[in-house]
């Protein structure tokens, strides 16, 4: 399972680099700023999904 190892090796290095006090923080920045990213991107998906709504009535 290489994608297993990769997550592994990678957890491994930020574990490394950052420090395990400073981890958390980081996962829970990366955390909000994707769910800000899936927010932002439903948004657009409905917007598009108007619109071509709108297009087939006219």
């Amino acid at each position: 399972m290489p994608g297993g190892i990769s997550l592994v090796f990678i957890a491994v290095v930020a574990l490394l680099i950052f420090g395990p006090k400073k981890l958390p923080e980081l996962g829970k920045a990366a955390g909000s700023t994707l769910r800000e990213f899936k927010n932002a991107t439903k948004g657009l998906a409905d917007d598009d999904d108007d619109n071509k709504k709108e297009d087939k009535k006219q």
